[in-house]
C-alpha cells in the first residue's frame, strides 16, 4: 500500500501530513494536524524505533486524531496533531536532529504546536524551542512547565477515581486492585497518586530497571510479568505503555472490573469497546481520561502556573462522568458517547471559526501573544 493509499485508509478527514527529511542530522519524522476547527493543533512529538515507515505514519494519524477529541471533550480551545521521529530514542538523539525538527515546526506558522512524549524529553524541547516558539513543555527557566507527565498522571488518576465511582458507587480507591502497566512518566506518576491513596498497586515494565527503582521506594508494590499485568485479578486495570492493548487475543483474558489508563488508543478496534461492554468491564475512553498533560500545557500557552494546571486536571473526574452519563442515556459504549461529546463540541464551536490559520512568529513572540490572540 503506497503512502497516499495509506493516509486515505487512515487519515482521510487529516487537514495535513507534513513528511521531514534532514540528511545531515539523521531526521526522519512525521507530522499529522487532524483538525483545527477549535484552534490551532497540539500535540507531543513521540520518538519511536518503528518497524518500519508505513507503522510510524499509521501511529501518527491515529494519534492525531485522539489529540482533537481528547481537546474537545477537555473544553480547550485547541485542535489536534501530532509528530513522530523514527529513530532509538537511547542511542541516536542529536542537538542536530531536534533543531531541524524544531525548523519544520517553525515552517507551519503556529498551525502545530508540539510538546513532549513517548521518547522525547524537556531538553529536546529546549533543542525545539531555539527553532520555535511553537513548543511547550520546555524548562521553567524559559517560562514553560516542563515535564507535562504529572499532570497527566493526575489526570488519569482522577479518570480512575470517576471510573470507581460509576462501577461501584463511591470514588474511594484505597484497598482497591489496580494494575498499572507501563512505568513511563506517566505510569509511574500514577502509580505513586495510587499508593498515597491507599490502592493495592500490580505494577509491570519490560524495562527492569524502572521496576527495580520504583520497588525501590515503594517495596510494597505487587510486581507481575507483561503477560500476567493483563490477566491477573484486579479492580482496574490501567494501560500506560504503547497503545492497542485491549484487542482480539487480550480482551477475553482480561479480569478487571474497569479498564482506566493514560496509554493512547488503547482500543485496537473500536468494536473492542463495544466487547467490553458486553463483558461488563467498564471501559474509560483514553482521550478522556489522559488530556491532564494537555490541559497543563493550555495553562502553559495562558502563563504558566502549577496550581492553576494542576487544578484544572480535576476537570477530568467531570468530563469522564458526563462520558458516562451519555453512555447510558443513550444506550451506547463509552468509547462511542466520548466521541460523540467531542463532536457535538467540533461541530457546534467549529462552525463558528475557520481552520486555524497560524501566524508568523515575530522575534521574542510568546506563544500567549501568538495562539490566544484571535485574528
Amino acid at each position: 500500500m503506497n503512502t497516499f493509499e495509506l493516509i486515505e485508509k487512515h487519515g482521510d478527514d487529516h487537514e495535513q501530513v507534513v513528511f521531514c527529511r534532514n540528511k545531515e542530522s539523521g531526521l526522519r519524522a512525521i507530522i499529522a494536524i487532524h483538525n483545527t476547527a477549535l484552534g490551532p493543533a497540539l500535540g507531543g512529538t513521540r520518538m519511536w524505533n518503528y518497524k518500519s515507515e508505513e507503522d510510524a505514519l499509521i501511529d501518527v494519524l491515529r494519534l492525531s486524531k485522539g489529540m482533537t477529541y481528547k481537546a474537545a471533550v477537555a473544553g480547550l480551545n485547541l485542535g489536534g496533531g501530532k509528530a513522530v521521529i523514527i529513530g532509538d530514542s537511547k542511542t541516536q538523539k542529536t542537538e542536530e536532529m531536534f533543531r531541524a525538527f524544531g525548523a519544520y515546526v517553525n515552517s507551519l506558522n503556529g498551525q502545530y504546536i508540539t510538546a513532549e512524549d513517548v521518547g522525547t524529553t524537556v531538553k529536546d524541547m529546549e533543542y525545539l524551542f531555539m527553532e520555535t516558539p511553537y513548543v511547550t513543555g520546555i524548562p521553567a527557566a524559559f517560562g514553560g512547565s516542563g515535564d507535562p507527565s504529572p499532570y497527566t498522571a493526575h489526570g488519569v488518576f482522577m479518570a480512575i477515581k470517576a471510573s470507581v465511582k460509576e462501577k461501584f458507587g463511591s470514588d474511594e480507591v484505597a484497598g482497591l486492585r489496580v494494575n498499572v502497566q507501563g512505568l513511563g512518566n506517566v505510569g509511574r506518576h500514577l502509580v505513586e497518586f495510587l499508593v498515597q491513596a491507599g490502592a493495592r498497586v500490580g505494577i509491570a515494565d519490560i524495562d527492569a530497571d524502572k521496576v527495580k527503582g520504583l520497588t525501590a521506594r515503594m517495596p510494597e508494590l505487587h510486581v507481575l510479568g507483561a503477560e500476567e499485568i493483563i490477566t491477573s485479578e484486579c479492580d482496574v486495570f490501567a494501560p500506560c505503555a504503547l497503545g492497542a492493548v485491549i484487542n482480539d487475543q487480550t480482551i477475553g483474558r482480561l479480569k478487571c472490573k474497569i479498564v482506566c489508563g493514560g496509554a493512547n488508543n488503547q482500543l485496537a478496534e473500536a468494536r473492542h469497546g463495544d466487547a467490553l461492554r458486553e463483558l461488563g468491564i467498564l471501559y474509560a475512553p483514553d482521550f478522556v481520561a489522559n488530556a491532564g498533560g494537555l490541559m497543563n500545557v493550555f495553562v502553559e500557552l495562558e502563563g504558566y502556573s502549577s496550581d492553576r494546571a494542576f487544578d484544572k486536571t480535576k476537570q477530568v473526574y467531570e468530563n469522564m462522568l458526563r462520558v458516562f452519563k451519555m453512555a447510558k442515556d443513550e444506550d451506547v459504549a463509552t468509547h462511542v458517547a466520548a466521541n460523540r461529546v467531542a463532536e457535538h463540541r467540533l461541530n457546534k464551536i467549529g462552525a463558528l471559526r475557520k481552520h486555524y490559520q497560524g501566524r508568523t512568529a515575530r522575534p521574542h513572540s510568546t506563544l500567549k501573544e501568538i495562539v490566544l490572540r484571535r485574528p
